[in-house]
């Protein structure tokens, strides 16, 4: 396609490998396409559909959409697909309703975009595709990281063959081995004691069910149920023609060959004694092969993002990984991706290492601020106190602070970057 359909930032010059196409990869791939940046994507599965079919649901707050805004066609292709809803109805997990939570007043923040995991990662991946300048590689398997004085530069050995660029970005995930080059040393994930049933499928059979008919019959709907170190969520999307629901429960099982495995309804069921008959029916009606049992995996803080020699950073899951109840996982790993690109435009190709280190400096107290609103909210509903809730209901309520939604990553990047590359060079005279 035409320049003036997706434009670009002037050539930097400098090049980028981009290591891992989740969210996280695809969003560090555009924006340093957008800025100027030559850029190479490298992806392990051989087929993007290997990804785009993964079924569950995934949510952006406005910190995070207003990246997609910037992107031709992608938010109003994202909006055709997405939930349209506009409050979460919470209930405990008798079936009594508690409270209705709005999320009107956050319009004026953007765009709130929950939907199908895979569909939305199609979107961004058929843009990434379409801006027709970042060399997409798939079924690329990178083995190792590597960085260098003489001459200045870092890379990845994939498949065997070695790759050398200005800068790389691992994008992998929790299992990165760029962490290895970050940390000096390999890192198993550690179980968090919790694991997530997920499922997502078509309404047609739940609309003929009395009892779940309202989820569904009247276009789409949010429900929260709160119960004993449980929360059960569902929802309704595309005018409630596909249901989802997901619920966090304790689990002690170990994660050392895998995390996510098939799951089974009537397993499922066995966490929900005494639960209301909606969600008991609900799970029930999950067709076979649509559920998911997800056991979710943490990270210790890690000290850096980036590589002794500043030439490699970890974003998204490689660097912080989020429990799902932050609701911030997928709007943090896109401003990584901003932010980084929107530094590398700042430096130049003179000064990588400098961008890099601003890249940190901007994104580390703040993703870990936001990483420590999971564990706040999983408590807050999972021992919840009842006696305090009947009589004030927002004690359920999700925090969503401006702090952290009304926030634009590349604004943000660019207002701060010089006083941040300030600070971090009084920093180094003031070690010398």
């Amino acid at each position: 396609m035409a320049d003036t359909e997706f434009p670009r930032h002037s050539p930097t010059g400098i090049s980028v490998i981009v290591v891992g196409a989740g969210f996280a990869g695809l969003a560090a791939a555009i924006e340093c396409d957008r800025k100027g940046h030559s850029v190479t994507l490298l992806e392990k599965v051989p087929n993007i559909s290997e990804i785009t079919a993964i079924g569950d649901i995934i949510s952006f707050d406005p910190n995070g959409s207003v990246a997609f805004s910037r992107w031709p066609g992608v938010i109003d292709a994202m909006e055709a697909i997405a939930r349209q809803t506009k409050h979460l109805d919470l209930y405990h997990h008798e079936g009594k309703f508690v409270t209705r939570q709005s999320f009107a007043h956050e319009n004026s923040w953007g765009r709130r975009i929950n939907g199908h995991r895979g569909q939305l990662h199609d979107i961004i991946y058929r843009h990434a595709v379409a801006r027709g300048t970042i060399d997409i590689r798939l079924g690329q398997r990178v083995e190792d990281y590597f960085e260098t004085d003489d001459p200045p530069q870092a890379g990845v050995v994939a498949n065997g063959e070695r790759l050398v660029a200005d800068v790389v970005i691992a994008a992998e995930g929790v299992r990165s081995r760029g962490r290895k080059i970050v940390l000096g040393f390999d890192e198993n994930p550690k179980s968090s004691g919790y694991a997530v049933y997920r499922a997502w499928f078509p309404s047609d059979e739940i609309a003929k069910n009395p009892l779940l008919a309202p989820l569904v019959v009247n276009g789409d709907t949010h429900q929260g149920f709160i119960g004993p170190d449980i929360h059960f969520l569902c929802s309704s999307i595309k005018g409630g023609k596909e249901v989802n629901w997901v619920f966090t429960h304790i689990d002690d099982g170990n994660i050392e060959e895998s995390w996510q495995f098939p799951g089974k309804p009537e397993e499922a069921l066995t966490y929900l004694d005494g639960w209301c008959p909606i969600v008991r029916e609900l799970v029930k009606a999950t067709p076979q092969g649509r559920l998911i049992d997800h056991k979710l995996v943490y990270r210790d803080p890690l000290p850096t993002f980036i590589s002794p020699r500043a030439r490699i950073a970890l974003i998204g899951d490689s660097a912080h990984p989020f429990l799902p109840t932050s609701i911030q996982g997928a709007s943090q790993s896109i401003e990584d991706g901003v932010v980084l690109a929107s530094c590398l435009e700042r430096s130049g190709k003179d000064d990588i290492p400098r961008a890099l280190r601003a890249y940190e400096k901007l994104r580390y107290a703040r993703v870990h601020r936001a990483q420590a609103m999971g564990p706040k909210t999983r408590e807050r509903w999972h021992k919840a106190d009842w006696s305090k809730v009947w009589k004030n209901p927002e004690l359920i309520h999700l925090v969503r602070e401006p702090w952290l939604l009304n926030f634009d990553a590349e604004k943000d990047a660019y207002d701060r970057y010089d006083e941040v590359v300030a600070e971090l060079d009084a920093d180094h005279k003031a070690r010398l």
